[in-house]
């Protein structure tokens, strides 16, 4: 079984920066898939940022704004979010994507409010 806990969630101004944290536990390897998706109010849940044991892919909307860390040891992933947009406003969840069963885990969300 996998646990994830979400944190850093907030509000904040337009052009500003977050860091969210997602802490495990359970057995990740590290093959198996992390990530971030997010909710945007009347919108349905879309990636933001996905590592499938090696490179990073990004959503095209936040390519080059957002930063996401994998730490195959902690069994941690972060997202650093930068110039931070009125449309990044949603919730955020991380996603643990099990390679061996084909589960997905998910946290239970953090709210990011961009808002001037």
């Amino acid at each position: 079984q996998v646990q994830l806990v979400e944190s850093g969630g907030g509000l904040v101004l337009p052009g500003g920066s977050l860091r969210l944290s997602c802490a495990t536990s359970g057995s990740i390897t590290t093959i198996d898939t992390m990530g971030w998706y997010r909710q945007r109010p009347g919108k349905q849940r879309e990636m933001v940022a996905i590592s499938r044991g090696g490179p990073v892919d990004y959503a095209d909307s936040v390519e080059g704004r957002f930063t996401m860390s994998r730490d195959n040891f902690k069994k941690t992933i972060s997202l650093q979010m930068n110039s931070l947009r009125l449309e990044d406003t949603a919730v955020y969840y991380c996603n643990v994507h099990k390679w061996l069963n084909d589960v997905e885990y998910w946290g239970q969300g953090t709210q990011v409010t961009v808002s001037s």
